[in-house]
């Protein structure tokens, strides 16, 4: 495997995620595991960011304390499913800018199609942080990220619940400058272009769409 990807193994982060690959775990539970999943996974993508001292008073002395610096984030969801992920991101970043990228799969050749392009028009001066439940075949999200580079953006991370070995060999292979963080790596696609075992369609079960 990359040194480049990292799989977040936390026994409570793997606690959740088995609630969410489960076919009984209702609507709102599913909704409300990948947020807490997303924030675990906020912390761990956000482990190398550069601090810097700042001058504080504290109700006892006065004292130097570390604050981020550097680059501002954008954290950037592909849609739909993507959406399902912000929210638990923005809890820990609130002071991140959004951008959307809408891209769907043709059913037959699995490729991406893009319907959506949305980010801050300063997102090239940005550490841009892509979102995206299940890495599958990895088309998708190699075409966000070809997207992203296009419009200037040299600093980037990808972040998902699930992949597929399939998935990650492509983003790999095509952005083997972008980290890759992700709660736990299956087995297989499967013909349809599933996950196995997965946890089925995430944007259908974040959304309550089957």
């Amino acid at each position: 495997m990359s040194q480049n990807v990292t799989v977040v193994n936390h026994p409570l982060l793997q606690h959740k995620l088995t609630y969410v690959r489960s076919a009984e775990t209702t609507t709102d539970n599913f909704r409300r595991l990948v947020r807490e999943i997303s924030q675990m996974l906020a912390y761990e993508v956000t482990r190398d960011l550069p601090t810097e001292l700042i001058e504080i008073r504290t109700p006892v002395a006065p004292c130097r304390a570390p604050v981020i610096s550097g680059k501002k984030l954008c954290l950037v969801s592909i849609l739909r499913a993507g959406t399902g992920m912000l929210d638990g991101m923005v809890d820990l970043l609130p002071g991140a800018r959004v951008g959307h990228i809408g891209l769907y799969r043709d059913p037959e050749t699995l490729h991406p199609v893009e319907y959506y392009f949305k980010v801050p028009d300063d997102v090239h001066e940005r550490l841009v942080i892509v979102l995206d439940p299940m890495l599958a075949t990895g088309n998708s999200a190699v075409a966000a990220l070809s997207r992203l580079k296009e419009v200037g953006v040299t600093s980037l991370k990808l972040v998902c619940l699930l992949a597929a070995p399939e998935g990650v060999a492509a983003v790999t292979a095509a952005h083997p400058d972008v980290p890759l963080a992700v709660a736990a790596i299956d087995e297989r696609l499967n013909d349809h272009g599933y996950i196995v075992p997965g946890l089925g369609d995430a944007g259908d079960r974040i959304f309550g769409t089957k």
